[in-house]
């Protein structure tokens, strides 16, 4: 496993911009409001020709009573215990506080080695005097550093690479799976997350749009390796004026971006609503493996036909991605939520499958004698051959006569053809017509 460096601290002292400063990225949301990283964050990071992953928390926060402040604590507990080594952050400005006493006993209990990073120390060349009273913490030298201008990162990174155990060979990670899940607020996509990792990974509130970031959660079993990729809520465009709300819909296209496969969860509640369309529609034009789940199905009243009739539903309001499989779950009990594995396995092999230009061409002379090509003025279409030029998802370009008359009904049914011969469940199919004259042909 690679080193994990853990970034803590109180609210507001700089964690995300320091933390986005060290992977040269801007992964984490800055905002100057206490309580905006609510989540831990994960990146990579590469220092001495060393690659760490690096992990930002939110604010810890002391004896506190809000309910959202007391789940970032635990959050941050959480990587504090998997950290390899802990950077503990301070702020020049307020100074040395009551709360930072309080972390810096939570980090001494740790037993974890602890590196005193004091941030907003912009100015360079001479050393605010200020910076000795954080000798106080007892965790020895403090490290002065600038999130803001990236002053005094490298030593930063040198004292956290003293404490790196010796290198192994890592293992490459091409087969690790990476898995978005998305949807609307409140469908329980991090309560899905938890399920699997067995812990408190994600912060599970019922509060809509307590996840603003999309969380990284590598994960092994006997199917394989995963990496979850748990999104912010996607609201409908209207509602979204928050700029951190705006943010978190950015960041969970880019994670649809991301990944391999997309689980798509829906609410057995409420059915398919209009902005869980938005939401497929996403994946669906990003070419990505699709898995509709339909979560909370331990809270429907059902009778024997109450699963065909919402099956029935769903491909109904998102038509256009009949190939999806449908699985019904329930985050909160576990029920079914074994048998994602395998699916997810299926169709992202699905969606890289690649088939023959020789078999593709079998298929195509069969369908063309079956259902003849539409003709427009005594003019029939002629389709000379296909070919697959790419995969995710599987991209195939037929070579015509005249692309005018290669209407949309008959691309649609030579891709049914396709999906009947080939399979391609789960994933889209993308079908580029290219008109070449009879001569070339």
């Amino acid at each position: 496993m690679k080193p994990l460096v853990a970034i803590v601290g109180r609210p507001n002292v700089g964690k995300s911009m320091l933390f986005n400063k060290l992977c040269g990225k801007r992964l984490s949301i800055v905002e100057d409001t206490p309580g905006v990283t609510r989540d831990r964050l994960y990146a990579e990071c590469e220092w001495r020709d060393r690659t760490f992953d690096i992990v930002d928390t939110g604010g810890i926060e002391p004896g506190t009573d809000s309910q959202i402040l007391t789940f970032m604590r635990a959050q941050a507990e959480i990587a504090i215990q998997n950290a390899t080594v802990i950077v503990f952050v301070c702020d020049i400005k307020t100074g040395l506080t009551a709360s930072d006493h309080e972390v810096a006993k939570m980090l001494l209990k740790s037993g974890k080695p602890v590196v005193l990073a004091v941030n907003k120390m912009d100015q360079v060349g001479r050393t605010n005097p200020d910076i000795y009273e954080f000798y106080n913490l007892g965790l020895g030298d403090p490290i002065p550093v600038s999130a803001v201008h990236g002053h005094g990162t490298g030593d930063l990174l040198d004292a956290c690479f003293d404490y790196f155990p010796p290198e192994e060979e890592e293992e490459a990670e091409d087969d690790v799976v990476k898995v978005a899940i998305i949807g609307k607020p409140n469908v329980g996509k991090s309560s899905l997350v938890n399920r699997i990792l067995g812990e408190e990974r994600v912060i599970v509130s019922d509060m809509a749009g307590t996840t603003r970031d999309a969380v990284d959660s590598y994960f092994e079993n006997e199917k394989g390796k995963y990496l979850l990729i748990d999104t912010a809520g996607m609201r409908k465009k209207s509602k979204v004026d928050d700029p951190i709300e705006k943010f978190s819909v950015l960041r969970a296209t880019m994670a649809i971006e991301r990944s391999d496969v997309c689980l798509i969860l829906i609410d057995a509640n409420e059915g398919v609503t209009e902005q869980d369309t938005k939401v497929a529609g996403l994946a669906h034009e990003a070419g990505k493996a699709c898995i509709i789940v339909v979560n909370k199905w331990d809270a429907v009243e059902k009778d024997d036909k109450t699963m065909d009739r919402m099956r029935e539903e769903v491909r109904r309001d998102l038509a256009y991605m009949s190939y999806a499989p449908i699985l019904f779950i329930s985050a909160l009990t576990g029920q079914r939520v074994g048998r994602l594995f395998e699916l997810i396995n299926y169709v992202n092999d699905q969606a890289a499958m690649r088939i023959t230009t020789g078999m593709l061409n079998t298929l195509l002379a069969d369908a063309t004698a079956r259902v003849q090509p539409p003709s427009d003025k005594g003019r029939r279409l002629k389709v000379f051959y296909m070919t697959q030029v790419g995969v995710r998802p599987p991209h195939f370009v037929c070579f015509c006569n005249d692309a005018k008359l290669f209407h949309f009904s008959y691309q649609r049914y030579l891709e049914n053809q396709i999906r009947a011969t080939f399979g391609l469940e789960g994933t889209p199919v993308k079908l580029t017509i290219r008109q070449k004259s009879d001569k070339e042909g």
